[in-house]
């Protein structure tokens, strides 16, 4: 077992995990942050998309020992004072999910690139989220919705953290 500490979603947290434990697993078992993805496993579908240290990971390929000293960020950590991120806003607005499933995932990638390109064009939007599937909207609403985040569409225009 080996001892790590963590901020999760802004509260710090200690632990002691095994070396080989899965950042998605510590959330979901140890921490009960259940709203963060398990998806395929094997990093094929972004399910499990979080933010370490501002960047996206996909926690089902990291370490829990790997994020010793991080921050990390899950889609139940983005809202602030109970108001929605604008992302989740945008998303719901956009009707930007169907089942759901990747949508933990999907906001927090669409996060990341905003932060990393605050307007990007529908081709650099679709670049930024291919390593994030969805099996059931097609994308043309998630990319309406990264775009109304990004103030490009009608809708609350939003500044991303």
């Amino acid at each position: 077992m080996r001892r790590i500490q963590m901020t999760v979603d802004g509260k710090p947290h200690v632990a002691d995990v095994e070396p080989r434990l899965l950042l998605i697993h510590h959330l979901r078992e140890n921490l009960g942050i259940g709203g963060t993805q398990v998806g395929c496993d094997t990093s094929n579908c972004g399910a499990c998309t979080v933010l370490m240290d501002g960047e996206s990971v996909k926690s089902c390929t990291v370490l829990a020992v790997q994020a010793d000293g991080r921050e990390v960020t899950t889609v139940q950590g983005i809202a602030e004072n109970g108001n929605w991120h604008p992302m989740q806003t945008a998303f719901h607005e956009q009707h930007g999910l169907q089942c759901g499933y990747c949508t933990p995932g999907m906001i927090m990638a669409s996060i990341s690139l905003l932060k990393e390109n605050p307007n990007p064009s529908e081709d650099e939007i679709r670049e930024g989220l291919e390593g994030n599937v969805c099996r059931c909207t097609g994308y043309e609403n998630i990319i309406k919705a990264v775009q109304q985040a990004a103030g490009q569409t009608q809708g609350t225009p939003a500044a991303t953290s």
